[in-house]
């Protein structure tokens, strides 16, 4: 198995960034933190019309434009969010 890619922090300690897999539809209640905290446009909300009754989620809609942040993830109160590692 290839190696992760490795970014650097400012003060140039390695780290594993870590990119939005999913969001668990089950999970999701639909609050729009997770939306509201990106700053790339990776997340979008996605409208489910279960009996009649519109539901919101949120979808990765744009997942190229995630940097691995996981900021996502952090602000999701119900573990919503599955991330992966990319090979360098």
């Amino acid at each position: 198995m290839s190696e992760p890619l490795t970014g650097l922090t400012r003060g140039k300690k390695s780290w594993i960034p870590k990119f939005v897999k999913a969001v668990d539809d089950a999970k999701c209640i639909g609050c729009g933190r997770c939306i509201k905290i990106c700053a790339r446009g990776v997340l979008a909300p996605k409208e489910v019309d279960e009996d009649e009754s519109a539901k919101m989620f949120a979808a990765a809609e744009n997942p190229d434009e995630c940097i691995g942040c996981e900021a996502c993830g952090r602000t999701c109160k119900k573990d919503a969010f599955s991330f992966e590692t990319v090979p360098a």
